[in-house]
């Protein structure tokens, strides 16, 4: 029976086992690193050995612009933090604790929605369980006594074995079953089961492939508390669209460009030499061949010449690659590490796709927020008529470009309106209020 449960317990939504690979994959391109080399992402050579395949992946660096991406996404999504009203949550104890320390780890409301727009960027999509210890306390004051409130934790889609959404009569889509792994330790790992009736943990001996303590309780707000936080939504419910989906492949391909590289530096640096066996050569350059006295003068030691791509072509490709992936990102501009001859209206549309894009992650995190709002209300038996408020639009220029191009038409002009205007416009880009300066002009 136990072996059936244990099968049971582990089984996993078709839907993950479709995704799970490529989950998995996204995970390991935005982490880089030991993860990424354990991947095992350079093609292999022909007759290539394990030894000679390891030493290539350890000598070969890894340009992470899955991270870059993200990151570059982040600095604009919360430049300026979110705006919440709370209603009738307003000035309470659980509300100011929460908003300080949201999961219970110290980490600020603001810096875990940064961790949300971060892995559903990775991902897709994660999910957000808001929970509340089971206490002895009888009343709200014994319960603010005991510092019990309702927190939130972050899973990843890899850790989020099934799920289940119903379609109710009225129209809405009902999340009627979750099951997600909890901890793992080792051989032991704990799994959590909740449906809106109960919550069931299991711990399960990986090893043995048993459930070793099975614990049951009630779930005591009839609703399966969990968000899903999208990215972008897809055609299938419960997964989300990644925004390095198509940045991870390019991202592998320069990555094995790169090995390239150093493999014909190596050649061209360290030609192979062929020789017979009993001809004794040095190492080194300027080194001595020792040739038997009687050999056949058409087996005389020589180098084998490097035929293949020159490195300048292979930094060429890379930086073909690493265009395309800014303009699958829509960051040409904000990555950019040196100057580049845009006109402006190929600028300016360039920062109004990015513009669209982080317009619609924002919405989705918006969502998000106002859906945990909601079970943090229900937890505290009220309802949530609040509102979250994301930055709708993003400012988006290139300040400097512009400044260059006011000062070449404020030069060019003598009419003292036109002066006017473009001096005016120079004071915003300063940061300052032209009214202000203006009126401390007039003073002085």
């Amino acid at each position: 029976m136990s072996k059936e449960l244990y099968k049971r317990v582990t089984a996993k939504n078709p839907v993950y086992e479709d995704y799970s690979s490529q989950w998995q994959y996204l995970l390991e391109s935005y982490m880089g690193g030991k993860m990424y080399r354990d991947g095992q992402y350079l093609t292999r050579y022909q007759l290539e050995d394990d030894n000679e395949y390891n030493a290539r992946l350890l000598s070969t660096h890894l340009d992470n612009h899955c991270q870059s991406v993200v990151s570059v996404y982040n600095s604009f999504l919360f430049r300026e933090n979110p705006k919440r009203d709370f209603g009738q949550l307003e000035n309470l104890p659980e509300t100011e604790a929460f908003l300080k320390d949201a999961d219970l780890e110290g980490r600020t409301l603001n810096n875990f929605m940064k961790e949300v727009s971060t892995w559903s960027s990775v991902y897709g999509h994660c999910w957000v369980m808001v929970v509340k210890p089971a206490t002895n306390a009888n009343t709200r004051a014994d319960e603010l006594q005991q510092e019990v409130r309702p927190y939130i934790g972050l899973m990843s889609p890899l850790t989020v074995l099934d799920w289940e959404y119903v379609r109710q009569p009225n129209g809405v889509f009902n999340l009627t079953y979750f099951k997600y792994i909890e901890t793992t330790a080792g051989n032991i790992q704990t799994i959590k089961e909740w449906t809106p009736e109960v919550i069931i943990t299991y711990v399960l001996d990986t090893d043995k492939e048993v459930v070793t303590e099975t614990i049951e309780e009630v779930n005591g707000i009839n609703k399966i508390p969990a968000v899903l936080a999208y990215n972008k939504r897809s055609i299938t419910r419960g997964v989300g669209l990644s925004d390095i989906n198509d940045i991870a492949d390019a991202q592998r391909y320069i990555y094995n460009c790169n090995s390239e590289i150093e493999q014909s530096v190596r050649l061209e640096s360290h030609p192979s030499l062929v020789k017979t066996s009993d001809t004794e050569a040095g190492i080194g350059a300027g080194s001595l061949i020792h040739m038997p006295e009687h050999l056949d003068p058409g087996l005389k030691p020589y180098v084998l010449d490097f035929d293949g791509a020159s490195v300048q072509s292979i930094l060429n490709t890379i930086d073909n690659v690493t265009e395309s992936i800014d303009k699958m990102a829509n960051t040409g501009s904000v990555r950019a590490t040196e100057g580049k001859v845009l006109s402006g209206v190929a600028m300016q549309t360039e920062f109004q796709l990015l513009n669209a894009r982080l317009s619609e992650k924002a919405d989705n995190l918006e969502l998000a927020e106002e859906q945990i709002w909601r079970l943090f209300a229900m937890y505290l038996d009220k309802a949530w008529d609040g509102e979250v408020e994301y930055p709708g639009s993003f400012n988006i220029q290139d300040t400097h470009n512009e400044f260059a191009q006011l000062v070449s038409a404020n030069s060019a002009t003598e009419n003292p309106q036109v002066k006017q205007v473009i001096n005016s416009k120079l004071v915003e880009l300063l940061g300052e209020d032209p009214e202000e300066v203006l009126a401390n002009n007039q003073i002085d």
